[in-house]
């Protein structure tokens, strides 16, 4: 059992083994806590999406759906093997589940019994991990994405002082369940074993030089006037992504919105996530200097 990090020591936790970690707006603020107890920790649980594309998931995790809010947990996993943090606290990731587990997973057994009850409400004890993949067994893990989840886990274990076996997947703790679908649980908490056995990597170089921070989506919509907008246009130019007349200017238009989600199909996104509204992952590339 453990207090649970605080926001702070969480991304340097993650940081310090060598992840890019992307904080998603007002995440650090952004739980449940006001609907059940954040704690004490006991573990880490995996799962997978059921869903693809990085800004649409990321949101869908930060916001939740109507009936279950977010966030749906404390970071996504991308294909990329980025991690975007999206809530720091109690999240609806975990639900009811096994307490013989529960138990397993206190005193670190070397052998989990069988999730054959749903009697005891994970969401106090585990951090939660959603890895974007589509859970249809055909959807592929990239290896830059398993390195990231076995980053991210003994990130957190590392932080608490605890073993590969604080780490579970979901299917592992709810009865019916099959995420992460594809992933080896064992095999996953074999190379998150031989992590812990050596030091952390150390945190990647930061970027260089300061961007704007990405402002959210709500700000990209008809009457918003800012510099903003001009220094993104510009940056759009520069990128071949140009959809203007006249411009770039402050106020956005639809020729904004018809360079940006050329700027969207550059970096590989389709459908939805290439609306034309900014989203977290595509601003950031673009990273837009301070205005």
């Amino acid at each position: 059992m453990a207090t649970p990090l605080t926001a702070s020591k969480l991304i340097a936790a993650l940081r310090d083994e060598g992840l890019v970690v992307h904080e998603v707006r007002d995440w650090r603020e952004h739980n449940r806590n006001a609907k059940g107890p954040w704690g004490p920790v006991n573990g880490v649980m995996i799962h997978h999406t059921a869903t693809q594309g990085t800004d649409s998931t990321v949101d869908l995790c930060y916001d939740g759906r109507a009936d279950l809010p977010g966030p749906l947990c404390h970071g996504v996993i991308d294909k990329q093997g980025e991690v975007h943090l999206v809530g720091n606290g109690r999240a609806n990731h975990a639900g009811l589940g096994d307490g013989d587990v529960l138990r397993a997973v206190i005193h670190e057994d070397a052998q989990l019994p069988p999730d054959d009850e749903a009697d005891t409400d994970g969401n106090p004890h585990f951090y939660g991990f959603e890895c974007i993949n589509l859970g249809d067994g055909k959807d592929p893990w990239p290896e830059a994405q398993q390195i990231a989840m076995e980053k991210a886990a003994a990130a957190v274990c590392r932080a608490h002082g605890w073993s590969e076996r604080s780490v579970i997947g979901h299917l592992e703790w709810q009865p019916g369940k099959v995420d992460p679908r594809g992933v080896a649980m064992n095999d996953l908490r074999g190379r998150i074993k031989k992590r812990l056995a050596k030091p952390a990597e150390g945190a990647p170089e930061p970027q260089q030089p300061a961007y704007e921070p990405f402002p959210g989506r709500d700000f990209f919509r008809s009457g918003t006037h800012s510099p903003v907008i001009t220094a993104m246009g510009k940056r759009l130019v520069a990128e071949g992504c140009s959809h203007y007349d006249i411009g770039p200017g402050p106020e956005w238009t639809e020729a904004d919105r018809q360079s940006y989600a050329a700027w969207q199909r550059k970096l590989g996104f389709h459908g939805t996530d290439a609306d034309g509204v900014p989203g977290q992952v595509s601003w950031e590339r673009l990273r837009v200097p301070r205005t």
